[in-house]
Formats: structure tokens, C-alpha cells, sequence
């Protein structure tokens, strides 16, 4: 489990204690968002997203969201939704273990805030709608906003809803605001929304959908117009949108979003939603990152997600709402911000070094021969270094290495294959199954069964990069693929 700071932490081993726990892991995942850094954007668009681990690859290093369920109420009904309550083994949009008022919302943000020195985002993300159970968002970010007003507020809407309170989100200065956006055709949209509720009453097919789809861009377009970051989540579902989405891309790319985050569609028949019951199929890992690589052409994706639950805590890639269900947060609670103060300043070292590193392997990898990129693997608990066991690992970060330099592609979840020793050959082969199409994989620490397996596969695994900064191993295992030496830089 990625490393989270306590307060005791902080008594006994203040800022260095903290520096170190960062070079260890201090981040369950490795790259997400935009990887742009301050030298590539608007000053005033980089500090909106520095600090918030979504919009920014960068700021995912080191910041922490969280989700409060503050907003049952939904007003359409989605072909891959099934909310579900006291759930606490599903991770995916719309479960959670617990509903709160937002007098609840506020005594568990501050226990959280008082306990998570990363935590830098508040978002409400149902499990209904944020826009359409609006009294309760907003109650919630007023109570929030008073006591921890740097806190980054942030919600997650259908669309449906949104351009009724436009207005109000700018004026309480929720300045990121994701819009979940699975196709601009109506004619498409009556294969995913059975219903929406408008105006005080149901409605169905075509005209659902395109009433659902002017709302939508109609809600774009004004946060756009209010200078309101905008993240479109897009549901990925073979052989309904999958084609459609680039369509879709080209529409809220033009209408101004900030990122676009193509997701898979979660379909389980245990979870209840009509196409999990249906037979309806998710996409493989190698169309979801063709589909990507087809819209990488200027357009800010998203390859992180982690499709979180509505009640999430802690970094993304891992969900600690358990540790801080109702009946474990005080009943008086009183914010205390030195903690999340002294954090910032240890982050503010660290990230200038991940950043210089960043660069020194792109420079580096431009002198090499030129080769078709491959796919290189990570064990990471974060921080932006290689620093996990292999068997300990429950997904692997992506990324691509080539002559022109390195991208992340994604995530692979997987089974730890160190639940109760090695050598389960089910397990190793659903781990090979999940990194089909890696050459590579590195991490901390593997031992002699595994690394066999993996090589039988045709997949080196490798911990002599362990504890690199992530870029920095990647490069030296691609140059030594190559037979090449790396060139240093001053």
C-alpha cells in the first residue's frame, strides 16, 4: 500500500522523514492528465491544475483527491450503471459504503485533511448527480470551502443539470468540473441512456438523447466561457461508440475542453448494470490505447483513470475510504493545516528534480538509434520512481520508449502474485496475460520464479533500476537493450 504521512510521522521525522517516504512511495500511480509542466501552458492555467492529481500527470506524483457521497440523486439512467451502497470490494463510478449529509462531508474532509498531507481536491461525484441533487453540493463545498479554503473544489455531472447552475459554480470558484460525454449522435445515445428526467418528466429515445446532448454542449460551452476547466469522461463501448468517439474528441476539443479521458466500459454481470446482463462486452488494453493513439494528435488525454468510486480518499490508484468511514471520524473535529503546509514544501524540492530527470531522458533518447518503440511495464508505489516488489504489485504503469522519448499509455491491474508465496501458476499467467504486448518489466525486487516465468513469456523483468526515478530506468534498460551507452548532460 502506497505510504500516506501521519502526524507522528511528521513529529518524528519532519521534513526529511517526509523527503524520504516520497523517494520510497508516495504515490500509487505513476502519470496521468496533461504532462505538461509550467513551461508549457498559461501561467494561470498551471496553477489550477499543479496540485490536482487529474488534470495534471505532474501533480499526481504527489496529491491526493477526495470523493464525498454527498449526492444520491440522478437524473438519467445509464445502460452501464448500477448504483450500489455498503459495497465495500467494487471499485467503479457510483458504489459507495455510505451516504452523507454534508454536515458529515465536512467532519470526514477535515479528518482527512488533518491525516493526508497529499490531499489537495474535494470532488463530489455522486453516486447520482452532483448538478441535479444540487442543494447538497453546494451545501457541502460551502462547509468546506470555509474551513480549508485552499482546497481545490472539483464535480463530476451528466450534463444534463449543469447549465442551471453554471453561475453558481463559478461564484464559489469550482474551477474544474468533469462532464461525462458518450456521444454527440443522438441516434448513438439510444443505445446507451434508456431514460432521462427533464423538466418534471420522463423521457425516452431519440428525443431523450438529444435533449441530453444539447444540454450538454450548451454546459460546455458556458464553463468554457467562465474560464472553468473542463475533463470529458467518455465511456469506451465496443461496437455502440467506440468508432463514434473520435467524433466526439473533435466536438468537445473544439468547444474548448481541457482533457479527454476515454474510459472502458466496466461490464461485469455481478455489478447488475443492463449491458453487464446483457453480455455486452468492455474493450481489451490494446484497443482502449489504439483508440487513444488515434486522438493523441493535440489533444489532452487522459490514460490514468482509475474510474474511482464515489466515496474514494487517498491517491489515485488506491482507495482508503475504509480508514475513514463515519463511525471512525470524531465528532468534533478542528482543521489544522501545518501538516498539509510542511508537505508542500518538501513537494516543491522534489518535483523541480522529477522534472529536470524527465528531461535529461528525452535528451538522451534522442541520440539513440532510431527503433520501433516499445512497451515498458512499472512496479511503482509512486513518487515517480520504481520502487515496488513485482509480486506486490496489483497494477503495472505503461509507457512507451522510443527515440522520441517516453509516454505513459496506461494501466494493467493484476493480481499480486505474492499472496501467499510464489509460484501460483494461475496467477503468474493472468500477470503475463495482462502485460501482453511488454518487453519489459521493471521493479524493486523479483525473485528467481517469477523472473523465470515472465522470461519463458518473453517478458524481461528487471530490478536493477530499483528506486531510479521512473524515466531514468526506463531509458537505461532501453539503452541497454540497444547496446547503447548513455550520453550524460551537464
Amino acid at each position: 500500500m502506497a505510504q500516506l504521512f501521519s502526524l507522528d510521522t511528521l513529529a518524528t521525522g519532519g521534513v526529511e522523514q517526509m523527503r524520504s517516504a516520497l523517494e520510497e512511495g508516495g504515490c500509487s500511480s505513476s502519470s496521468c492528465g496533461s504532462s505538461e509542466g509550467p513551461a508549457d501552458m498559461a501561467p494561470e492555467i498551471w496553477e489550477k491544475v499543479k496540485d490536482h492529481p487529474c488534470y495534471s500527470e505532474e501533480a499526481h506524483h504527489y496529491f491526493a483527491r477526495m470523493h464525498v457521497a454527498v449526492a444520491p440523486a440522478c437524473n438519467i439512467q445509464c445502460n452501464y450503471c448500477n448504483r450500489k451502497y455498503d459495497c465495500a470490494n467494487e471499485s467503479r463510478p457510483g458504489v459507495v459504503s455510505e451516504k452523507l449529509t454534508p454536515v458529515q462531508a465536512r467532519r470526514k474532509v477535515i479528518s482527512v485533511a488533518n491525516s493526508v498531507p497529499q490531499f489537495s481536491v474535494l470532488g463530489i461525484a455522486g453516486p447520482g448527480d452532483a448538478c441535479y441533487d444540487w442543494k447538497k453540493t453546494r451545501e457541502t463545498f460551502e462547509l468546506i470551502a470555509n474551513d480549508i479554503p485552499d482546497v481545490k473544489l472539483c464535480l463530476s455531472t451528466n450534463g444534463l443539470s449543469l447549465p442551471d447552475r453554471v453561475d453558481e459554480i463559478a461564484r464559489m470558484n469550482i474551477d474544474h468540473v468533469t462532464i461525462t460525454i458518450n456521444m454527440v449522435d443522438p441516434e448513438i445515445g439510444t443505445k446507451i441512456y434508456p431514460w432521462i428526467f427533464y423538466q418534471n418528466r420522463r423521457w425516452t429515445g431519440l428525443e431523450a438523447s438529444r435533449i441530453l446532448h444539447e444540454r450538454q454542449m450548451l454546459g460546455l460551452e458556458m464553463l468554457v466561457a467562465r474560464n472553468i476547466l473542463v475533463k470529458v469522461n467518455s465511456v469506451m463501448i465496443p461496437g455502440i461508440n467506440d468508432e463514434h468517439l473520435i467524433e466526439v474528441n473533435r466536438v468537445v476539443k473544439g468547444k474548448g475542453a481541457f482533457l479527454h479521458n476515454i474510459m472502458p466500459l466496466i461490464s461485469d454481470p455481478a455489478h447488475g448494470t443492463h449491458f453487464g446482463l446483457t453480455g455486452q462486452r468492455g474493450p481489451r488494453a490494446a484497443e482502449l490505447k489504439a483508440l487513444q493513439d488515434r486522438l493523441s494528435d493535440g489533444t489532452k488525454l487522459m490514460r490514468h483513470c482509475r474510474q474511482c468510486r464515489a466515496d474514494a480518499v487517498g491517491l489515485l490508484g488506491e482507495d482508503r475510504g475504509q480508514e475513514f468511514t463515519m463511525d471512525q471520524v470524531a465528532e468534533e473535529v478542528t482543521y489544522d493545516p501545518s501538516l498539509r503546509e510542511t508537505y508542500r514544501e518538501v513537494v516543491a524540492q522534489e518535483r523541480g528534480e522529477h522534472m529536470n530527470q524527465r528531461r535529461a531522458a528525452d535528451a538522451a533518447l534522442a541520440d539513440m538509434t532510431s527503433e520501433a518503440p516499445v512497451l515498458v511495464a512499472v512496479a511503482t508505489k509512486g513518487g515517480g520512481r520504481i520502487n515496488q516488489h513485482f509480486g506486490h504489485a496489483r497494477e503495472f504503469q505503461v509507457y512507451e520508449v522510443g527515440a522520441s522519448g517516453i509516454s505513459f499509455v496506461g494501466h494493467r491491474k493484476s493480481e499480486t502474485s505474492c499472496e501467499g508465496g510464489w509460484g501460483e501458476d494461475a496467477t503468474l499467467d493472468g500477470i503475463i496475460a495482462t502485460l501482453e504486448g511488454v518487453d519489459a518489466v521493471l521493479c524493486a525486487k523479483v525473485g528467481d520464479c517469477p523472473r523465470d516465468a515472465m522470461r519463458a513469456a518473453g517478458i524481461v523483468v528487471s530490478d536493477e533500476y530499483a528506486h531510479d526515478w521512473i524515466e531514468a530506468g526506463i531509458t537505461g534498460w532501453y539503452a541497454a537493450s540497444l547496446g547503447t551507452e548513455i550520453r550524460q548532460t551537464a
